[in-house]
């Protein structure tokens, strides 16, 4: 599937829209249109009724260690800015950044590529951010021009086979920018914190200082101790959260996949330490499971475990769900959803230290180093087992999906062309969202065959009846083949048509989307047969 087919569908059908585009757009951000915008909350509908509401505590689930309880919160986006110190977020969330002084622009270090090139007794690194097959012709041509080769002297021009990523060159002044048209011009690395700053209270300067949450997280362990002592929850248990995070990425690309406003779907999993490493196996098969479950081929699915040296300062074990994005390079991998084994490192982080009363609660206090001192709450964010008496802090396991990027996977496994006979049985080519009916964003399209001999009375009839279950659509409009083709390319699942028949028996036509098959059902068994669909 080539991307920017889908991309445009994603327009042209209301799932997708560029931010402020009629001001020419903002760069990282999406906005999500009718159809979009029902996809992505069934998306975190079906999430959150898999792992939480729909959650069985009294069974014992396959794989499970044990039976266990799941609830939820909704935290604000901006917390205490202390929160973000002892997170490590303040001092370890960044990315290393270059610039290029002739053409200001900004690069991502490690996404920066490029070869080595040889021509007229000189050696430089064609450097580009181009993507996949395109890489090999972006450096071929800026390495032409740099050189002055015709096409005529391109054997002149020799490239060391492999790529190379921009931080395993040591001499910078060897590098021909992306953009660049002469050598040096990159600056070194530098540290760039993804959190974007913001200021509490009208009044106040930089002592108002606070952040946008780079993830929802935090928001979960800060409220650990009011969870137990609100809820009756014995550990092991779950607390979940959905919402908006921002990161302010220096190079936001590939659609919607990295952006700078985006949701989380995660959940924090407490339990005890002796218990975690099996835990972890527990949620990296089960969150596996369900991105196949809802339609996902398992073949272009990875569960990546992280070697040593990616995991993150906290982490004893990570594992990402990877899928097969056709915007990356054949056999690459994207980030899908991470499942962390993060010891016990989150709530002793929040424990340790004591916060100074008579400071302003809002000001990071510095050190030596100019830098805010690592203070924790002070509160003990231990748990105490009543019936052994145990008193621990519990280990967490983090399962943190993306409902952005999750709603671009299922949209990139949706999207399938055919050819089918059109009314006149002529071979046409159809474009269409095989999206799993669950999160499909209509259910049910009613279509009167005619407007005319009371056909479209009983489809409105029809139509009003399914609309307090379901997301449905009532389309008399144009040629049925014509509407059949719409609803395919929203991804609507089932098509229920009303002809003649129907008037006279009370029974209309039900199509299946995917197989073409089309069924009569009684009009008073319509609700049951969609609903056992739908599943």
């Amino acid at each position: 599937m080539e991307m920017d087919k889908l991309v445009s569908l994603c327009k042209r059908r209301g799932f997708l829209f560029q931010s402020s585009e009629i001001y020419g757009g903002i760069q990282g951000f999406w906005d999500y249109g009718p159809l979009g915008v029902e996809l992505k909350r069934n998306i975190k509908n079906a999430w959150w009724h898999d792992m939480v509401s729909g959650h069985d505590e009294l069974t014992q689930l396959p794989g499970a260690p044990s039976t266990y309880e799941m609830t939820g919160l909704d935290c604000t986006i901006i917390m205490h800015p202390q929160v973000w110190k002892v997170s490590g977020h303040y001092d370890l969330f960044h990315d290393f950044m270059v610039d290029c002084r002739t053409t200001k622009r900004r690069y991502r270090y490690d996404q920066v590529r490029g070869r080595w090139a040889n021509a007229k007794g000189q050696r430089i690194f064609v450097a580009t951010i181009v993507e996949t097959a395109a890489e090999h012709e972006d450096t071929q041509r800026r390495a032409m021009k740099f050189f002055k080769l015709r096409a005529k002297n391109a054997e002149q021009l020799e490239f060391e086979d492999a790529f190379l990523s921009l931080t395993e060159i040591e001499n910078m002044h060897d590098v021909l920018g992306p953009d660049a048209k002469e050598l040096g011009t990159l600056t070194a690395p530098r540290e760039f914190n993804l959190m974007f700053k913001t200021i509490i209270g009208a009044l106040a300067g930089e002592e108002g200082t606070a952040f946008l949450r780079p993830e929802t997280a935090q928001g979960i362990f800060v409220n650990f101790k009011n969870v137990l002592d609100s809820t009756r929850v014995k550990l092991p248990f779950g607390i979940a959260q959905t919402g908006k995070s921002f990161r302010n990425e220096i190079t936001p690309r590939n659609f919607t996949f990295r952006s700078r406003e985006f949701e989380q779907m995660e959940i924090e999993f407490f339990c005890h330490p002796d218990d975690s490493s099996k835990w972890y196996q527990y949620w990296r098969d089960r969150r596996m499971n369900w991105y196949t479950a809802l339609g996902l081929a398992a073949e272009r699915l990875i569960l990546r475990e992280h070697a040593e040296d990616e995991l993150s300062h906290y982490s004893t074990g990570t594992a990402d769900i990877e899928y097969a994005f056709p915007f990356l390079p054949a056999g690459e991998y994207g980030e899908l959803e991470g499942i962390a084994h993060r010891g016990d490192f989150d709530l002793r982080s929040h424990m340790e230290g004591k916060l100074d009363p008579n400071s302003n609660p809002l000001v990071l206090e510095l050190d030596e180093h100019g830098k805010p001192k690592h203070r924790g709450s002070g509160k003990d964010l231990s748990y105490r087992d009543d019936l052994t008496g145990e008193k621990y802090i519990p280990h967490v396991i983090e399962p943190s999906a993306g409902a952005d990027r999750a709603t671009l996977a299922f949209l990139c496994e949706a999207y399938t062309e055919d050819e089918q006979p059109d009314e006149k049985g002529n071979m046409q080519k159809r474009i269409v969202m095989k999206l799993h009916p669950r999160i499909a964003p209509i259910k049910a399209a009613i279509f009167p065959l005619v407007k005319k001999d009371g056909m479209p009375e009983l489809a409105k009839k029809i139509y009003a009846n399914l609309k307090q279950h379901f997301n449905v659509f009532y389309d008399e409009k144009g040629a049925v083949g014509r509407r059949y083709r719409r609803q395919d390319e929203a991804g609507t699942p089932y098509c229920i048509t009303v002809d003649g028949q129907s008037v006279a028996d009370n029974t209309v036509t039900i199509r299946d989307r995917d197989t073409l098959e089309q069924i009569r059902v009684n009009v008073e068994e319509v609700l049951a047969e969609i609903r056992s669909r739908i599943g």
